[in-house]
């Protein structure tokens, strides 16, 4: 588990590129047979993934959380962006294709990620954040998440969003978890922009072709930096940050957000010409 620190404003203003993707980059979320992950200190949360092949990826304990077992005081958000897996949670098993999710709650102590089929494994994205109480586990297919397709072929920007963790959704204390997918010839996401003080974010890229690339936007929303994304790449946003992306091509990305509100409505948008 790697430590990023916080970055004010200021600091980023004068970054240059390979201080930005030092920063803010996470590249190593899925890797074949391994369990990684980055601990923000925006919001404590812990961004990552797991890839089991042959044998399943038990989740372990971690030096930065000094705690008994990982999930003792936090919750997690886990969304399959590979084959079919399985994720055993106290003895109980989730079946999940791709694009299911499940939600653990505090208080789950053994974790066991699994293939199917290592030819075509699992790739779990994992997000998880701090928890004052603890709720059921629980899973949700992508059917039952609450589809909902907005935006338009003539502004790039036609998607569906599915939403997993929220208000609504599956219960939690702070999570807010789900995702996008645009449709052929669409291309931008989150246009026009927002920003919400009260939570920071997190976006993983997928389905990204490996020749083709997502442009992803941040920064204040009169002092934007960009980021070059490739596929199964996670980006952290703070808080203050305004977080988009254009591809070369369409694409998915699950976004999840962590802090004071976790209504998905939350969230102050930015007039797209009030941009620089």
């Amino acid at each position: 588990m790697q430590t990023r620190y916080e970055s004010s404003p200021n600091e980023v203003k004068g970054m240059t590129t390979g201080q930005l993707r030092e920063n803010f980059l996470i590249d190593n979320c899925i890797v074949a047979g391994e369990i990684n992950f980055v601990y923000s200190h925006y919001d404590r949360m812990i961004i990552g993934g797991a890839m089991p092949t042959t044998e399943g990826l038990a989740l372990g304990n971690f030096e930065q959380l000094k705690a008994d077992y990982f999930l003792e005081r936090r919750e997690m958000g886990i969304i399959n962006i590979g084959g079919d897996g399985t994720i055993t949670a106290d003895g109980k098993t989730y079946n999940l294709r791709k694009l299911d999710c499940v939600y653990l709650g505090k208080g789950t102590k053994d974790v066991v990620f699994s293939s199917n089929d290592a030819a075509a494994a699992a790739q779990f994205y994992i997000l998880s954040v701090p928890a004052h109480r603890d709720y059921p586990n629980r899973m949700m297919p992508k059917e039952e998440a609450s589809p909902m397709t907005i935006g338009s072929p003539a502004t790039a920007n036609h998607r569906t969003v599915y939403k997993y963790i929220h208000a609504d959704g599956i219960k939690s204390c702070q999570l807010v978890m789900g995702l996008t997918t645009l449709h052929t010839g669409s291309v931008w996401n989150t246009m026009p922009a927002h920003t919400h003080d009260r939570r920071m974010e997190a976006y993983f890229y997928f389905d990204v072709p490996s020749d083709q690339a997502v442009v992803h936007f941040m920064g204040q929303p009169q002092e934007t930096r960009h980021i070059f994304m490739a596929n199964h790449q996670a980006v952290i946003s703070p808080p203050w940050s305004i977080h988009s992306g254009c591809g070369t091509t369409n694409y998915g990305f699950i976004w999840g957000m962590g802090g004071e509100n976790f209504n998905y409505t939350d969230m102050d948008v930015v007039a797209i010409n009030a941009l620089r």
